[in-house]
């Protein structure tokens, strides 16, 4: 079984899973199992449509992958239709990683408060204050790279002492 298997795909280890399939069908249909010499063929043919099975969900999956890689291909609608200055790329290249993902979840994903709680494990209350700041320090960093000056007269970014 085990040899008509991988006579008839691509990877060893997909034939190990044909395999493993074939046997579980045999088993839960027991029942229905053929009495002595027969159950061979049987099996071979619950093999036979468990292959076949393979192959519809590797086409599937590649033509899955084609139509994606052809989307994003195609780019992204709208994205190019965002200007951004290159005062606000530096200042929110300039935040922390935790804060560019919570600003990019606001701003690109469009999720609220509550949505972004659930994304990231906090509370409602939590992504609000922590939104509150991040707007701030973005401000401060986008002030400081918008007039390079701006450093000079306090307009540093803050760093919070850690609660």
């Amino acid at each position: 079984m085990l040899g008509y298997l991988l006579r008839r795909s691509d990877r060893c280890e997909d034939a190990a899973d044909l395999l493993a399939e074939t046997f579980l069908v045999g088993w839960r249909r027991f029942d229905e199992l053929p009495p002595g010499d027969q159950a061979r063929p049987w099996l071979y043919g619950v093999a036979r449509r468990a292959l076949a099975n393979h192959r519809r969900g590797e086409r599937r999956r590649h033509a899955l992958a084609d139509r994606l890689r052809d989307d994003l291909a195609a780019g992204v609608p709208g994205a190019d239709d965002v200007a951004v200055s290159p005062a606000a790329a530096a200042a929110f290249l300039a935040l922390p990683e935790q804060d560019r993902e919570l600003s990019s979840l606001v701003a690109w994903e469009g999720l609220g408060t509550a949505e972004i709680a659930v994304a990231l494990g906090w509370s409602r209350n939590a992504v609000r204050i922590r939104l509150h700041r991040v707007r701030r320090r973005f401000r401060q960093l986008l002030a400081a790279h918008q007039h390079p000056r701006a450093e000079r007269v306090g307009l540093a970014p803050v760093k919070e002492t850690p609660r």
